[in-house]
């Protein structure tokens, strides 16, 4: 079988890591990297990597990984999706991923290609844990803990506020599902920490959460890009209660994010044109190699 050529868009944190988990696929090849800006001096690790401003200028290409901010994901994957080319973000505003999924369903069978959106861990593959666990105690209630790490969207979005040189955004678990954001903070020349503490607070990827914003002199001094989750399940399986599920990781943000994008694209070319999260994509179309094969480890 020919290996799918796939392409990142973007070259972030996740781009990078996206250009890493191409690369370590046994089926798929790497097309390029889309940047806004190809003339820049190359990175290193993207030498021997063509690297464009348009998609077009890579040759064939079957899937994008879009490795761009959540709030850029529309406007950045219908033209892809009318264009036949199928796409895969790592959206992650859980409240309006299913409008996200609506407008790029229009566009994907427009353009008879697959959207897979949400693609990430959280929204994602911890989705797909929590239906597993909602399938084996339909009645009961699951709690999602995150961290204590650093969200990337959140990062994104504190870094983007006015008077904000450089930040970070952690998030620290509370419990039962409840959630605390730090956000450090290097502020620009003349901004002051009142001011962008009111700006963060009110965005709403904070709004709906305790948040904290601190100053420090260097956001770099103290990155880290660990994060995990804890899930939690208690419920009912028939009429018996006191069911009980974990399931606990402690990753790398940036790699596990690209590397489900990766399995997500390969599931894609097993999908009807459309938009898709993960909860409704089957499993085993995420892993390369024979399917026979593959159930005789797995089952």
């Amino acid at each position: 079988m020919t290996a799918k050529r796939i392409a990142i868009v973007g070259y972030g944190n996740i781009g990078k890591a996206a250009v890493e988990a191409v690369l370590a696929s046994p089926d798929l090849d790497l097309a390029g990297v889309v940047r806004r800006d190809p003339t820049r001096s190359k990175p290193r690790e993207l030498a021997d990597v063509p690297v464009a401003a348009d998609l077009a200028a890579l040759g064939g290409t079957d899937a994008v990984l879009l490795c761009t901010p959540t709030r850029a994901v529309v406007e950045t994957a219908i033209p892809y999706l009318k264009a036949g080319v199928n796409t895969v973000d790592c959206y992650d505003t859980h409240p309006s991923i299913l409008d996200v999924r609506r407008q790029l369903g229009a566009a994907a069978q427009a353009g008879s290609a697959v959207a897979v959106v949400a693609a990430g861990w959280d929204p994602g593959s911890d989705s797909v844990v929590r239906t597993l666990l909602e399938a084996c105690a339909p009645k009961g209630l699951t709690y999602t803990n995150f961290g204590p790490g650093l969200s990337m969207g959140h990062t994104v979005a504190a870094r983007a506020v006015d008077g904000v040189a450089d930040a970070q955004s952690l998030t620290i678990p509370l419990g039962t599902g409840m959630h605390r954001r730090v956000v450090y903070v290097e502020l620009a020349p003349g901004a002051t920490v009142d001011a962008v503490a009111a700006a963060i607070k009110a965005d709403p990827y904070f709004s709906h959460d305790e948040t904290h914003v601190i100053a420090v002199d260097s956001v770099d001094a103290i990155r880290d890009a660990g994060h995990g989750v804890s899930l939690t399940r208690k419920g009912v399986s028939g009429t018996t209660d006191n069911q009980l599920f974990e399931f606990t990781m402690r990753i790398n943000n940036p790699a596990l994010t690209s590397q489900i994008m990766v399995a997500c694209a390969r599931a894609s070319f097993n999908l009807a044109p459309g938009a898709y999260t993960m909860p409704e994509i089957p499993v085993i179309d995420l892993l390369p190699g024979d399917r026979d094969v593959l159930l005789a480890r797995l089952v």
